[in-house]
């Protein structure tokens, strides 16, 4: 098993030569389609999360729900373009447990149970579909990953059933790593992606490295830079959204950078973190009149086209479309 804690980041590099060598792989290329939002029929929320259960159906959850639990979305996608055509709210199965911040969630098919979780207390548990209550199970991270700066912890998840692996990451550096990256502390956030078997155990972890901070003031009214969410893919690789958000007081010139990433865990050969190849660069900026800004926290695998390029679903929190300036954006990305 690939663990090391105190020294995680000093000895990376040997860890990478024990990974057996593997096929290449093609290289992904990605296109961006158009936000879209749906006021009528999508309520306003702080969505964080989702996940795909089949045909036109995502449980997605929100960090301030009413109760711990998630939503369930219909979302039409059109099988040629990828472009999100409607989408709608309908329920929440509720846990019957106060919230718990939850921010990533993904959707085991075999057992039929969906898994959150939650920056309150770092756990990420599991739930039956159907009904939404948590069964007990949950997966087994150390104490020492649990702790994490404050709303700065796991805020991605995601599972692939061909692998049958689950995969998650802290959104900024652990505390036994050094200090995250903030407005005035511009540094590259450390951090530690980390794998999960079907057994809930964690089986291995790799040094992942953030790109440094495209913001060149020192301050801001709001800032957050990090990992929001996860896309584990057929082939073991890892699609990461790296996620870059900035807010001075007077609102105008706001924007967030989007980065998708994608990198092996069965590569050899790193130094010191993965090697990553940027798929697709978005930014939504807020200039004027326009309500475009959007903040996107939530991806998952979704269908494949007719011409069999893969859908990724992304959602963005409003925070409750806040001052009436935010909506509750949709986009799809497609990957071929």
């Amino acid at each position: 098993m690939k663990i090391i804690r105190n020294t995680f980041w000093a000895v990376a590099c040997l860890m990478a030569t024990a990974a057996a060598a593997q096929d290449v792989k093609h290289e992904l290329k990605a296109t961006v389609n158009d936000q879209v939002a749906f006021p009528e029929t999508v309520p306003p929320g702080n969505y964080s999360g989702i996940t795909w259960i089949g045909g036109n159906v995502y449980a997605v959850v929100c960090d301030k729900s009413r109760s711990d639990g998630f939503f369930i979305f219909h979302i039409n996608i059109d099988p040629d373009t990828g472009q999100i055509s409607h989408a709608y709210n309908n329920e929440f199965r509720s846990a019957d447990r106060a919230n718990r911040d939850q921010e990533g969630i993904c959707f085991v098919e075999k057992d039929s149970t969906i898994f959150i979780s939650g920056e309150g207390g770092n756990r990420i548990m599991e739930y039956r579909l159907d009904t939404g209550k948590r069964t007990g199970r949950e997966l087994n991270i150390p104490d020492s990953l649990k702790a994490s700066h404050p709303n700065l912890g796991f805020e991605s998840l995601t599972y692939n059933a061909k692998t049958g692996r689950f995969w998650t990451i802290s959104e900024s550096t652990l505390p036994i790593d050094g200090k995250p990256c903030t407005a005035s502390n511009k540094t590259r956030n450390k951090l530690r992606l980390l794998c999960f078997d079907d057994s809930l155990n964690l089986v291995a972890q790799y040094p992942y490295e953030m790109e440094m901070p495209e913001l060149k003031s020192s301050t801001a009214e709001n800032y957050c830079i990090g990992v929001s969410d996860l896309c584990a893919l057929d082939d073991g690789r890892v699609i990461v959204l790296e996620r870059e958000l900035y807010a001075p007081k007077l609102v105008i010139g706001s924007f967030v950078v989007n980065k998708l990433y994608v990198v092996d865990p069965d590569e050899t050969g790193y130094a010191t973190a993965l090697h990553k190849k940027l798929l697709v660069r978005f930014k939504t900026p807020k200039n004027g009149l326009k309500k475009d800004f959007a903040n996107y926290e939530g991806m998952c695998l979704g269908p494949k086209l007719n011409d069999g390029r893969q859908v990724i679903v992304m959602v963005s929190d409003s925070q409750n479309q806040l001052h009436g300036i935010l909506k509750d954006w949709m986009r799809t990305v497609i990957v071929k």
